[in-house]
């Protein structure tokens, strides 16, 4: 099953820069958007053969998500069931026979640590969440997590050390999350390699010199990590900020 995961930074947008050459170039069996900054049914999107969820955010032009799937999941469910944290269109769970997808888009902490400590209780409610549908079956979660990791994950780890997505809270909510029982597909695969960024700043000719982070992921629980096939990081493909991710595992 192939499977891809992008935060777009506004669909719209994306729509005029390729999107849709590239969903059929690579014609994944789903495929997980985030930061969709736009309300369902504002665009009309013809990916034949695919159904479409959507989930926006109560206050227009802003976050939001979306999955495009081809097989017909039993289940679709949006949020988590915790008002305090479902006004931003940020989850989608699809169920299907053999497990759960959930795409994700993790609030940014922002400029000054602002919004750090609601990211702490949004880490802690979402691990929550994943876990208990880890008690059912297999969960691959997908999307803008909104941190990087380790230092192997961006290119100046030490000037970030204190900015959002590079603070030691958010890097130790994202350890808490993998041992919960989640693998982190790509370091799986690819546990030394470097230069492996997802996201590059607008600033400073960030993608040119590949000064970039990894934050856009597939995570897997542990059971199935055994049936990953390769993880490939689309950095050749423009039109946002972000690059898209692929996940190829038998499902």
């Amino acid at each position: 099953m192939r499977l891809i995961t992008w935060n777009v930074n506004g669909f719209r947008a994306i729509l005029g820069k390729g999107f849709l050459e590239f969903s059929h170039e690579y014609d994944p069996d789903i495929l997980c958007i985030q930061e969709t900054k736009m309300q369902e049914g504002q665009v009309e999107v013809p990916l034949i053969g695919y159904e479409q969820y959507w989930n926006s955010a109560e206050k227009k032009g802003y976050s939001g998500t979306a999955v495009f799937t081809k097989p017909s999941p039993y289940n679709v469910c949006f949020n988590f069931g915790i008002d305090y944290h479902d006004k931003e269109g940020r989850v989608i769970t699809l169920e299907y026979e053999n497990f759960y997808l959930v795409t994700v888009y993790t609030p940014n902490s922002q400029e000054k640590l602002a919004r750090l400590d609601y990211r702490m209780e949004w880490d802690d409610a979402f691990r929550s969440y994943v876990q208990k549908l880890d008690e059912k079956k297999p969960v691959v979660i997908c999307g803008d997590l909104n941190v990087a990791h380790k230092e192997i994950d961006l290119k100046n780890p030490g000037t970030n050390r204190k900015n959002a997505g590079f603070t030691d809270e958010e890097r130790s909510k994202m350890t808490e999350l993998i041992q919960a029982g989640f693998t982190d597909t790509y370091r799986y695969l690819y546990p030394d390699t470097t230069g492996a960024y997802t996201w590059w700043t607008y600033r400073f000719n960030a993608r040119a010199n590949n000064a970039g982070w990894r934050i856009d992921y597939f995570l897997v629980s542990d059971r199935i990590r055994g049936k990953i096939n390769d993880v490939v990081i689309l950095n050749q493909i423009m039109g946002s900020d972000h690059c898209p991710v692929l996940l190829n595992i038998d499902l």
